[in-house]
């Protein structure tokens, strides 16, 4: 079946498939309290907003996120990097997400990108990172999330061949528009990857199917 995935902005996701997964909700304004898994890459404002979480999770749902915001939420599945869970049919895989040379984003921190695999379709959601060498370790992206509007994460050059390494299917940017990057960095991204590069506005879905 296809998956629906839905861009709300800077670096949120509404996931649509047999179940609902939000991915970082910030400045959500129209909370539908249909989140069955919201995912939560890491501490910084703009990823981990409590009240923003509690706008789009469900009744049973669950959050699912590094150490530091788990404790900050007092509840919730903690995940590290390289660690795995099955939660809803859904398998996730914790990514690890850092800077190379910049101070934003420690490897230290245990940050978070995810693996996700939903009704036959794998998705990867990158976190604030730099391209690292562990992006190259994936296989079988349907499709790929990428930072790109550099500063606190890769540009998009770089999201660009990070998405080559991964090997993804499909590619979009997120990180832009918002407090960080511009238009012009998704459709250079975009650019750069040829068919394989997909953008979107804020509050458009595309559609994934099962490979």
């Amino acid at each position: 079946m296809a998956v629906n995935v839905t861009w709300l902005g800077h670096a949120s996701f509404r996931i649509q498939g047999s179940v609902v997964i939000y991915i970082d909700p910030w400045r959500i304004s129209d909370g539908r309290n249909d989140g069955d898994l919201v995912l939560v890459s890491h501490s910084h404002y703009d990823h981990w907003s409590s009240s923003d979480v509690e706008a789009v999770v469900g009744p049973e749902g669950r959050i699912v996120g590094p150490g530091d915001v788990i404790s900050s939420a007092g509840h919730g599945e903690v995940l590290a990097p390289g660690g795995e869970i099955d939660l809803f049919g859904v398998r996730l895989k914790g990514v690890p997400a850092y800077n190379l040379r910049k101070p934003f984003h420690p490897r230290k921190k245990k940050w978070l990108g995810f693996l996700m695999d939903i009704d036959g379709v794998r998705l990867y959601y990158a976190g604030d990172t730099d391209r690292i060498p562990e992006m190259a370790e994936l296989d079988g992206v349907d499709l790929a999330l990428l930072p790109a509007g550099g500063t606190y994460t890769m540009n998009a050059p770089a999201a660009a061949d990070a998405a080559r390494d991964i090997g993804a299917v499909r590619a979009l940017p997120y990180h832009w528009g918002s407090i960080v990057g511009r238009e012009a960095d998704a459709r250079k991204f975009a650019e750069r990857l040829g068919p394989t590069g997909l953008i979107l506005q804020a509050g458009e879905t595309t559609a994934i199917d099962e490979s």
